[in-house]
């Protein structure tokens, strides 16, 4: 933890708030040495007081430690078997609602507008089944998500698809630096 960091945002956020450090130590039954000392990245706050402090400033506990940034939120994990289970489920409604119920054909309708493609035809065919696995994945990846290559690796026959994933995977983690 750096505890210098800390000490400004504590600062900042107490500036911000109006008070002064004999204000803030006031409200949280403290000294205002105590309060300089965090500031000056001397010491941290008490566990005890971290909850009421974060609460008088406004701010959570993980951003209050991690000095003002929000702390790397943990990814998702897709798995490509869910991803099979998924497409499964959607044949399914087909065949339990009938191909021609209208939660089905809208299902079916709304996907292919919505993405360009003919679904039930791509169901159909074994290597665009796959590029639609390797779509839902992709997507996952782009909204924050994550995928073990090594399951993609041993689940996909397309070597380019698997290549695809990787790029797709190693930017995400390029931007959020966490590179898988």
């Amino acid at each position: 933890m750096d505890t210098l960091k800390i000490g400004r945002y504590i600062q900042h956020l107490r500036k911000k708030a109006g008070m002064t450090q004999k204000e803030l130590a006031e409200k949280l039954n403290i000294s205002f040495q105590a309060v300089s000392k965090w500031e000056r990245g001397d010491t941290l706050p008490d566990t005890g007081l971290l909850l009421e402090l974060c609460d008088t400033l406004n701010t959570t506990a993980d951003k209050l430690l991690n000095g003002g940034a929000l702390a790397a939120r943990e990814r998702t994990l897709m798995r490509l078997e869910d991803v099979i289970t998924g497409f499964r489920y959607m044949e399914d409604i087909g065949k339990l609602f009938g191909e021609d119920s209208t939660f089905f054909t809208g299902m079916v309708e709304g996907i292919n507008e919505k993405m360009n493609i003919d679904l039930l035809g791509c169901l159909k065919d074994p290597g665009a089944r796959e590029v639609l696995y390797a779509e839902v994945l992709i997507q996952g990846i782009l909204s924050g998500r994550t995928v073990e290559m090594d399951e993609i690796e041993a689940g996909f026959r397309s070597k380019k698809m698997v290549e695809t994933i990787r790029r797709y995977l190693a930017k995400a983690g390029e931007s959020d630096g966490n590179a898988e």
